[in-house]
């Protein structure tokens, strides 16, 4: 399988294809604002809204460098999780939840019109974006199971 061919194939497992492990389009399914906002009591942890944020923001700036755009939006790590403000306005999630499937779209479409020398060069970067997407994939499945939304035959 070429290179190209596979890292998307890894992508998509990432964000919406299911291999052996649910990926963060299933994880954001069904969730309404209330429960994208929650928290467990006295934890030092992150929403459901806040990790996507934090996912978008850094597809989006992989998207903006492989289109060679200037990235203007120079958040911290911290800021990252604030992309959007956590509101729990079922309005405002769905945005949300629609801008993660658009930079999805975005990078899958960036990745077929680089050259093989610009893909060679962003392979290490686009590794760690779905590694990064599967780590918070499972905090965002974890918060779900502790809140009672994940179904349990999952």
């Amino acid at each position: 399988m070429p290179k190209r061919d596979l890292l998307v194939r890894l992508l998509d497992s990432t964000f919406d294809q299911e291999n052996w492990y649910a990926p963060i389009k299933d994880g954001m399914e069904g969730i309404t604002a209330e429960q994208a906002v929650w928290k467990p009591e006295g934890e030092a942890t992150k929403s459901i809204w806040e990790n996507l944020n934090h996912l978008i923001y850094y597809k989006e700036r992989l998207v903006a460098k492989l289109e060679g755009r200037e990235w203007t939006k120079n958040l911290d790590g911290d800021q990252t999780f604030h992309l959007t403000d956590p509101t729990g306005i079922d309005k405002e999630w769905q945005a949300v939840k629609e801008r993660s499937v658009q930079v999805h779209h975005s990078l899958r479409e960036a990745l077929y019109t680089i050259s093989e020398n610009e893909l060679d060069q962003m392979e290490r970067g686009l590794l760690d974006i779905l590694l990064h997407e599967a780590y918070h994939t499972g905090q965002i499945l974890q918060l779900r199971k502790m809140q009672g939304s994940w179904p349990a035959n999952r």
